[in-house]
């Protein structure tokens, strides 16, 4: 596979791309590259995997074979939610045709991130719209739905969102939650009247547009005082995607939680095999150089428990049939969680080892649509699917898009830069760009002194030699500490002479901090609205112009 390779899309969103192969990305998991490049080689790990969504059709049937939960009772629960979502016409159709006996669904999910949080919440929920598109062009019932994490308590995962400002820095808008709420499910997490005046104030240092007032009324409509971190997400991405029938779903539900009950108890029931199993692939993964995304110590239980305050603490293993919540004294046995499970499912939360099969257990799932921590993930809890009785799901990545503004191509084109090139970090492109754009002439002296150094030095050493060996080592040492004390000198001139171009320093920084943020792909800092504030929620039809499902690549896109 060359390292990019740029075409054309079609003309009616007229956009240039550029495709980058993730083995071109830094930090990219051995794992996760051995599973775009061949997933079937991976059977070990992934038993139902498939190398694309064409082979994706032969296992509808299984999925259709093991699917027990009732569907009406699901539906209702979801029609409940997206119409209290203000969900669209078209996403209440889909739910109507979940309901058939035929239909399966194309999952993917994320926590409930502030105004969606970072850019690849928005992928992930564009990637499995393309899935179930994709399926029903090919004859399958299918329709998308996006699991929202509510469950979750990492309260700082979804307490931000990132934008670009109009000094073309980073600036966060940042809700700072009651310490007493920080540990309960994140979807529970109640806003206060601070919320409003965050937004504001988030636009205020954005760049002012004509489509800022709009974006912010929007929110301020969907982010209330008495909204939710599960409700404020549910209602925005039901307005982001009504249009293409995207199903929204808060597990956190009561009625879900009750449909959800049979394979809590089975897992309980089965927790000491599933321990078991986990730790044994855990050290397999290991021992076959990949690695291990979830500790699984030999105290682990694949459930937290939801107390009496709403929060959602770790249980541990302390004993045969015995268990602890952590941080209290409080111990429960092997029968009291299942007889939680039955008669107060809402007090279980499954952890993530156990979340896919849930997920899986309430809806006829042909597949899952994820990032690379869940493809590592998968890789570990295809034992689950197994101890449970459960065909295992396939996983696909999900699109992964770089934006490129006109502004940053024209300065991409005018130092000469490639996206790659930013991998290095700001230091590594000086030395290029100020020898090539804004200063040859200097340089070119650090190389001519550099090289006449290394002249005169060598001259000098040829000549100690043959006096006394000593004195040629002392050289040699020495040579290093002149080498060095230049180069050093040169770095300082370097970061001095980009200081001294206003221009082209801030062209520069800018390049860095929207296409290449916190030295991250743009996807895993930048937040959605922060291009919507530039170019409307049209965005969200250009990139889904832009998906190309069967497409492992990174790509740029050029507006």
């Amino acid at each position: 596979m060359p390292d990019s390779a740029y075409r054309e899309q079609s003309e009616t969103i007229g956009l240039r791309f550029e495709d980058l192969p993730f083995s071109s990305v830094p930090n990219q998991s051995k794992l996760f590259l051995d599973y775009l490049r061949d997933p079937n080689a991976l059977k070990k790990y992934y038993p139902s995997a498939v190398a694309n969504s064409v082979d994706l059709v032969s296992h509808v049937d299984e999925v259709l074979s093991n699917y027990l939960v009732d569907r009406n009772e699901i539906c209702d629960v979801l029609e409940e939610q997206n119409r209290g979502f203000d969900g669209s016409e078209r996403t209440l159709q889909n739910i109507e045709m979940l309901r058939s006996s035929d239909c399966v669904a194309v999952l993917t999910g994320q926590q409930v991130g502030l105004f969606t949080g970072p850019l690849y919440t928005i992928y992930k929920a564009l990637s499995a719209i393309v899935f179930a598109e994709r399926l029903n062009k090919s004859g399958v019932k299918a329709v998308p739905v996006f699991w929202m994490a509510t469950e979750d308590h990492d309260f700082e995962e979804v307490s931000k969102a990132v934008g670009v400002s109009k000094d073309n820095g980073l600036v966060s808008a940042e809700f700072k939650a009651v310490d007493s709420d920080t540990a309960k499910p994140v979807g529970s997490i109640r806003f206060d009247e601070t919320i409003q005046g965050l937004i504001s104030e988030w636009f205020s240092v954005l760049p002012k547009t004509e489509f800022s007032e709009d974006l912010r009324n929007d929110l301020v409509a969907m982010y209330t005082a008495e909204a939710t971190f599960g409700s404020g997400f549910g209602r925005l991405l039901a307005e982001l995607f009504g249009k293409y029938g995207l199903i929204v779903f808060d597990p956190l539900h009561e009625k879900a939680k009750g449909l959800a009950a049979p394979i809590f108890e089975k897992a309980i029931e089965l927790s000491d095999a599933i321990v078991d199993a986990l730790r044994v692939r855990s050290e397999d993964l290991k021992s076959n150089g990949y690695h291990a995304q979830v500790l699984v110590e030999e105290n682990y239980f694949p459930f937290f428990w939801v107390d009496d305050e709403g929060k959602r603490v770790a249980i541990k293993r302390i004993g045969e049939g015995k268990y602890r919540i952590v941080g209290s004294r409080d111990e429960l046995t092997s029968v009291q969680l299942i007889n939680a499970a039955r008669e107060q499912p809402t007090r279980l939360s499954p952890g993530v080892m156990l979340r896919p099969v849930v997920q899986d257990h309430l809806f006829p799932t042909v597949c899952y649509i994820g990032g690379s921590a869940e493809i590592a993930y998968f890789a570990q809890n295809s034992v689950v699917y197994d101890i449970l009785n459960r065909p295992s799901t396939p996983i696909f990545h999900r699109q992964s898009f770089t934006i490129v503004e006109p502004k940053h191509a024209r300065t991409l084109e005018k130092y000469n830069l490639s996206f790659r090139d930013l991998f290095g970090g700001f230091d590594s492109i000086l030395p290029d760009v100020i020898q090539r754009v804004i200063d040859p002439a200097t340089p070119l002296v650090f190389t001519q002194v550099e090289e006449k150094i290394n002249t005169e030095l060598n001259r000098l050493d040829q000549q100690l030699s043959g006096i006394d060996p000593t004195l040629a080592a002392s050289l040699a040492k020495r040579r290093q500490k002149i080498i060095y004390h230049v180069a050093a000198l040169r770095t300082k001139f370097e970061r001095a002479r980009i200081e001294k171009d206003e221009i082209a320093n801030r062209r520069l920084r800018s390049l860095f901090t929207e296409l290449y943020p916190q030295a991250a792909l743009q996807e895993r800092t930048i937040n959605f609205f922060s291009f919507a504030n530039l170019h409307d929620t049209q965005m969200i039809d250009w990139l889904y112009d832009s998906a190309d499902i069967d497409n492992k690549c990174h790509r740029l896109i050029y507006l």
